[in-house]
């Protein structure tokens, strides 16, 4: 199902991208824009979406998504609404609670929020970012709270909403290979905690286009859809893999849990950070891999990371130029 003519027979021609300015977001509102949507991105600093002003029909406005009077001036004027809201760190949830406030806040009452304001002005129609294994007993704050948030929107009859769950997510600007890539870089040897747990990362480009392919589609209202690339990995080979690819391969050392838990706690704590948590160390118990295909109805052939990672890690990319091409595919 091809919706993306210029025949002008769309069914939401104007949406509004929450948690736009990300990596994601900004890899979807390229493909968004070269498909000729309107879009609107709010953001609590304009610098942060400054990269999105070169495209067209994108327009960014400064408004906190968490006060629901802005939100619902925000869907005044659009037709669906599509949220990426996500963090990896947050602080330790409260005795007895499945996690802390900052998960909370961004994984299970924004997305309240934003289905209560969609019914509220009448859009009627929600893509929403979810994880991979998220479920209410997965051993992680972030999973855990993630499963709380595809709760909050799926309870609205008056809106039609539409779940992706995403691997974790490679591709130009992410924050997972270039990381391991830069550790690489500055480190001769690389202690690894879970070494051996199992990722089946997805191209970042195949992740938005099954939202454009998602979005026209009100068959895949009501779906939840795992989004995973076509190969298995452990930790291990992936921080080899974005060594060898950028330059610089380093040996790895896979350190015992102790040792870290440890790790994850320092890396909790560096200047700058953090750089790694002991919940993102909890997520890794549960392997990172999807149960079953990408659904034939995405009309998706997943990307392998080994035809895109070579040219990113080696900084051979322009980013604003990379998003204008992957929009235009």
């Amino acid at each position: 199902m091809n919706t993306f003519g210029l025949d002008g027979g769309r069914k939401y021609p104007s949406l509004l991208v929450i948690g736009g300015s990300g990596f994601i977001g900004s890899h979807l509102i390229a493909q968004l824009s070269a498909h000729d949507y309107r879009v609107l991105v709010p953001t609590r600093h304009e610098e942060h979406a400054r990269h999105l002003l070169v495209l067209p029909g994108v327009d960014i406005t400064v408004a906190d998504v968490h006060d629901e009077a802005q939100l619902r001036s925000l869907m005044a004027d659009v037709d669906a609404v599509i949220n990426l809201v996500g963090i990896l760190h947050g602080k330790p949830a409260a005795h007895g609670e499945p996690y802390g406030p900052d998960f909370a806040r961004a994984h299970v009452e924004l997305p309240k929020k934003i289905v209560s304001a969609c019914a509220a002005t009448g859009v009627r129609r929600l893509l929403h970012m979810s994880a991979l294994g998220a479920d209410p007993q997965a051993p992680s704050m972030y999973l855990r709270s993630k499963a709380a948030g595809e709760a909050a929107v799926s309870g609205n009859p008056a809106v039609g909403v539409t779940i992706f769950r995403p691997a974790v997510v490679f591709g130009e600007g992410d924050h997972f290979l270039n990381m391991f890539a830069h550790l690489q870089k500055i480190l001769p040897v690389i202690p690894l905690g879970g070494a051996e747990a199992k990722f089946q990362p997805v191209f970042v480009g195949d992740v938005t286009t099954a939202f454009l392919h998602a979005l026209e589609n009100d068959h895949t209202i009501g779906h939840v859809y795992e989004l995973a690339g076509p190969k298995v990995y452990t930790l291990r080979e992936l921080v080899e893999l974005a060594g060898k690819l950028s330059g610089h391969p380093h040996p790895v050392v896979n350190l015992p849990p102790t040792l870290a838990r440890l790790q994850a706690w320092f890396l909790e704590h560096v200047p700058g950070g953090p750089i790694m948590s002991r919940d993102n160390l909890d997520s890794m118990q549960a392997d990172n891999v999807a149960r079953l295909p990408i659904p034939a109805e995405l009309e998706i052939t997943p990307t392998p990371l080994e035809a895109v990672a070579p040219t990113y890690l080696a900084g051979n990319v322009n980013r604003v130029e990379l998003y204008r091409e992957r929009g235009r595919g």
